[in-house]
């Protein structure tokens, strides 16, 4: 692997996400956007909102 090689890989957020474990996905439905990470759910958007009265979340409005 050459130089220039290496430097357009570091140069991308992917490569650097899967070494160091950032890349997640949905550990529901594997999807992997529009991911809640607070309190290290890593639930997407939706899984979080079918599921979250049972976890204990209260919607306020």
């Amino acid at each position: 692997m050459s130089e220039s090689e290496t430097d357009e890989e570091e140069s991308l957020g992917e490569q650097a996400a899967k070494r160091t474990g950032q890349l997640r996905a949905c550990q529901r439905c594997g999807r992997e956007q529009g991911l809640v990470g607070k309190y290290d759910i890593w639930l997407c958007r939706q899984c979080f909102r079918e599921v979250s009265r049972s976890m204990g979340f209260k919607k306020y409005s």
